[in-house]
């Protein structure tokens, strides 16, 4: 059994017989010999005009191809458990970490303030159709989280300690396609999410744990410095020997329950901006490098997209001292409303598992950092230090794109190519968003130290890939859920409160995750450091 690395054109990756060939000229054997080779990572390098598919093959030449690929999980019977954890959210972080308890025999209950996920996609289907806003069943709030209806992308930039293949194998145990195992940006699309995560919740509830849909925390309980369970907004009051805080990075009402109660919160950077659609077919030919005045280049452009699929980007810059760049790039998506209370306007993306839709989109975002929150005092905008000023800038904007967008969920929208020229856009694109756009001065209106850093970003990538900056293109308000604007601190080792022993903030919510896949791997850690010990608080420096 052998591993080798590979570098194919499209047309020879996308060929077994041709693999296989590259496979027995780089060994130096014949064909014949290799009974069978296994795709372990594959990515593709668009940055020339000569494009190439990296493959990393496992060959094998006896009957070990039959070894399965990873080690199947085994989750125990928790029904009589005396150890119970309780988690708070029901997204990847929360749903990862109940796996988790479950193969180490401590029981998880799991609340969530949503919906189960097939009364949750009626919700949304109501909220695209502009019939009104669930605010506890929508984008934002249900079982899976904020990624179960935007996008399912299995990518991190991550590099957090911890085995991030694990939780590809999860997905991939749960149902997702053998492909998330080896592509580098791993997709499973909002159409086949639903079903994985019920199966997750299936196998919680087979084995002994619970979950507790519509059950919204309302605090923890604390007894001599240490979590000992939560009380809900129904009254209940559930105890246990740990909580994990795998809220969600939209929770805005249980940000400022816990900071009522005096837990310790902290404003982090975060970013904020526009969502940005152009045509999918311009994007595949600035990203495929092809023109569009010629027969055979429009032949070759459509010949790559059958072979590789709908292209996508990876766009960042610096510009003023902050980053700019793109962020949940969907191909062949859609842009969808993602906010949680009624009064404000936030889009973001999301792509099926085919990615077959005539537009492509993205968030550009801005980093923030504490310090230009700051700078908006000035505007007449509240600053404390109560961890929570971020939020309060996340909402400043959320709120001023529903005002500009004049009907509820309604989108304010510019022009991409009027938006970098400081200029009104008299006729706007058609555009994914089905509950409507209308024309807005984003230029004017957004805060300088964003609105300025984008349009000089915008420049910026039109250099790489000119035609980047069109009139075909359009912009959305605003993109504000990127990440969490606070963190709940937590020590380094241990994963607990850094004042309260057994409870364990994670995931994206607490700001320390940034996707699917982190925010997973984080409740999978957290859970291990509960495996491994309910805390003994002496060991906690308070």
């Amino acid at each position: 059994m052998k591993q080798l690395q590979l570098i194919l054109s499209p047309e020879q990756a996308a060929s077994e017989a041709e693999i296989r060939k590259a496979v027995a000229k780089q060994l130096q054997l014949p064909s014949d010999i290799i009974t069978s080779f296994r795709i372990i990572k594959r990515s593709v390098d668009a940055r020339q005009r000569q494009i190439h598919v990296l493959l990393t093959v496992q060959t094998f030449m006896s009957d070990e191809e039959n070894l399965p690929r990873y080690q199947t999980p085994r989750y125990s019977d928790v029904s009589f458990a005396k150890r119970k954890v309780v988690i708070v959210g029901g997204g990847p972080a929360g749903l990862f970490a109940a796996l988790q308890l479950l193969e180490t025999g401590i029981k998880p209950i799991i609340v969530e303030r949503g919906k189960e996920v097939s009364a949750r996609k009626r919700d949304i289907a109501i909220l695209n159709r502009n019939e009104g806003l669930n605010s506890e069943s929508n984008y934002c709030f249900g079982e899976g989280g904020a990624g179960t209806f935007s996008d399912g992308k299995l990518f991190s930039r991550s590099n957090k300690r911890g085995n991030m293949q694990r939780v590809m194998e999860l997905f991939h145990y749960f149902g997702a396609d053998e492909s998330v195992l080896y592509e580098a940006h791993a997709h499973i699309g909002s159409d086949r999410l639903p079903a994985i995560i019920r199966r997750m919740r299936e196998t919680i509830i087979g084995h002994g744990g619970e979950v507790r849909f519509l059950t919204q925390m309302r605090s923890v309980i604390l007894q001599n410095g240490s979590a000992r369970g939560i009380e809900t907004m129904q009254g209940e009051r559930i105890e246990a020997d740990a909580v994990i805080l795998a809220v969600g990075h939209s929770a805005h009402d249980t940000y400022r329950a816990l900071a009522e109660q005096g837990i310790r919160l902290e404003t982090k950077g975060f970013a904020m901006g526009v969502r940005v659609e152009h045509p999918q077919a311009l994007i595949n030919r600035l990203m495929y490098h092809f023109g569009q005045k010629s027969r055979t280049e429009i032949r070759k452009s459509q010949e790559l997209v059958r072979l590789l699929g709908n292209a996508s980007y990876s766009l960042v810059t610096q510009v003023a001292g902050r980053g700019v760049y793109s962020f949940c790039m969907c191909p062949g998506g859609h842009i969808v409303p993602a906010g949680s209370a009624p009064d404000l306007c936030v889009v973001n993306g999301m792509s099926a598992s085919h990615r077959n839709s005539p537009y492509a989109n993205s968030g550009m975002v801005v980093e923030i950092r504490p310090d230009d929150i700051a700078q908006m005092a000035e505007n007449n905008f509240e600053v404390s230090n109560d961890g929570l000023d971020g939020l309060r800038l996340q909402e400043y904007l959320e709120q001023l794109a529903f005002r500009n967008g004049a009907v509820p969920n309604v989108a304010p929208a510019q022009c991409l190519q009027d938006f970098v020229e400081g200029r009104e856009s008299l006729r706007l694109p058609s555009c994914s968003y089905l509950p409507g756009i209308v024309s807005s001065r984003l230029d004017k209106w957004l805060p300088e130290f964003i609105g300025k850093r984008l349009q000089q970003g915008f420049r910026d990538f039109d250099k790489r890939y000119h035609g980047f900056i069109t009139n075909e293109a359009v912009i959305l308000g605003v993109e504000s859920r990127s990440s969490s604007p606070v963190r709940i601190p937590r020590d380094r080792e241990t994963m607990q409160h850094t004042e309260i022993c057994n409870l364990y903030p994670c995931g994206e919510g607490a700001g320390y995750a940034g996707g699917i896949t982190s925010s997973a791997l984080d409740g999978i850690c957290a859970a291990e450091k509960i495996s491994g010990m309910i805390a003994d608080c002496s060991q906690l420096s308070l």
